[in-house]
């Protein structure tokens, strides 16, 4: 069975920001500026109109996200990884829907959610033309809780196979590269100038 359209008032955006970015010397990547506008307010942007909410998972510099008018939460288990800051928005999402980006995600398509929703209704994850993406996905919140609490309680923290557990699709969006940014080769590649 596909998953209906998702409406905005269905869905909310979680940005993915909590992790160290120890290849980046520690750098907040969510306030990295690209296209002169910083990563976090660009993703938020980029999908407000079709969410009803925008999550961020982030461990500092919380009154940062504040002062942007952007709801930002740190995860109650240290060192956990992106189930970790899953664990963070899933619990505070008040929508059937949650679609999860990487807050240092480059080029994710407009259409994005349309794509992961045509995939069905046990949700989905993108593979664009560098394989499986799996933090670019979207989330049925009511089915995801119950088995993320497992899979963290027994230190399973392979996004991929909570992914395969919970029956997701993996969506092929051909001829698109997403991007991240993980190194300082990467930072220059998108024209990034990295400031402290």
């Amino acid at each position: 069975m596909s998953a209906p359209a998702i409406l905005p008032h269905a869905l909310t955006l979680g940005l993915l920001a909590g992790g160290r970015a120890t290849r980046l010397g520690g750098l907040d990547k969510a306030w990295l500026l690209h296209d002169g506008q910083p990563q976090v307010l660009r993703l938020a942007q980029r999908y407000a109109k079709h969410t009803a909410a925008v999550l961020i998972s982030a461990n500092r510099d919380l009154d940062r996200y504040a002062a942007h008018g952007l709801r930002a939460l740190p995860d109650p288990r240290s060192d956990r990884g992106p189930l970790g800051g899953l664990e963070t928005l899933s619990a505070a999402c008040a929508t059937p829907w949650l679609l999860t980006l990487p807050v240092d995600a480059l080029a994710p398509p407009a259409d994005l959610i349309e794509r992961l929703a045509a995939g069905g209704d046990r949700g989905a994850c993108a593979v664009d033309d560098d394989g499986v993406q799996p933090l670019f996905a979207l989330w049925h919140v009511d089915s995801l809780r119950t088995p993320l609490t497992r899979a963290l309680d027994h230190d399973r923290l392979a996004v991929q196979a909570l992914q395969t557990e919970l029956g997701m699709a993996h969506v092929r969006c051909d001829g698109l590269r997403f991007g991240n940014l993980n190194t300082p080769d990467e930072l220059a590649a998108a024209g990034i100038v990295a400031q402290r």
